[in-house]
């Protein structure tokens, strides 16, 4: 059994989704929890609700992890409240579903801040914290098939998922010998609120469901929170800057 008693978890866009099924398997798990969230402020409380009903810590955080100033604010609050970061899950992420066509340089600034330059902002700015942890600390982010797979309206989201995995890469190797492990989650298509409005999602579930190895179940955010646990926990001390990818093995043939 994974034990992360009196470890600190902070996960980042954790309102909702995969984000959400990530804090509380962590709380779950004994870790006491920061939720970030930007909008979604009666989800976020739902949520912290559950997590202090297992006995946890838990911490609410309004922060756009987009903008450097809000992180750096984010790390000054958790230093203040523990003084210590033990495990990082970089989840929040946002692009939008349009032909890359169509897209704009604004659309491009606001997917790439988000969905990779803010990894490098959380560990730059949470590094120290992340080196006072008792064990080897680990930074988990949240990668998904578009990074290697062409999938209609897709592009842009799909292109920062591919440089997200490289990024991790090269994170593990510049913290590595920090003390700190950076590995990537590659999930496959999971039922949330911002993938139900994919265009052809029907199209796109029926596909996987087709491909998939593991019988009729389908994946859900609660077996990609499964994975991230296992990164976050001390079973994962000898992996270092991988992706593990969680699809039921959608992905292994055409």
């Amino acid at each position: 059994m994974i034990d992360l008693t009196g470890q600190l978890a902070l996960v980042t866009g954790s309102s909702r989704g995969i984000g959400r099924a990530c804090a509380l398997r962590l709380a779950e798990a004994g870790a006491d929890v920061v939720i970030n969230y930007v909008t979604s402020l009666a989800a976020a409380d739902e949520l912290a609700r559950e997590i202090q009903n297992l006995g946890r810590c838990v911490y609410v955080v309004k922060a756009d992890v987009s903008e450097r100033d809000d992180v750096e604010s984010l790390m000054e609050f958790i230093d203040e409240q523990a003084g210590r970061l033990d495990i990082l899950v970089s989840n929040a992420a946002t692009g939008g579903f349009r032909p890359l066509l169509a897209a704009s340089e604004r659309n491009f600034a606001t997917t790439m801040k988000t969905n990779v330059l803010a990894l490098v902002h959380l560990v730059q700015a949470g590094v120290r914290l992340l080196e006072r942890s008792a064990g080897r600390a680990k930074v988990v982010t949240i990668s998904s098939h578009g990074s290697h797979m062409a999938i209609p309206m897709y592009g842009m989201v799909g292109s920062s998922k591919a440089a997200l995995e490289s990024m991790a890469r090269h994170l593990a190797l510049e913290v590595g010998e920090r003390g700190i492990n950076v590995n990537v989650v590659k999930a496959g298509l999971v039922a949330t609120d911002s993938t139900s409005r994919i265009p052809y999602a029907d199209e796109l579930f029926a596909s996987r469901r087709a491909r998939s190895m593991t019988g009729d179940r389908l994946l859900t955010a609660e077996d990609v929170a499964n994975a991230v646990l296992f990164l976050c926990s001390p079973l994962s001390d000898m992996i270092q800057g991988e992706t593990l990818t969680i699809d039921g093995g959608a992905a292994v043939h055409a």
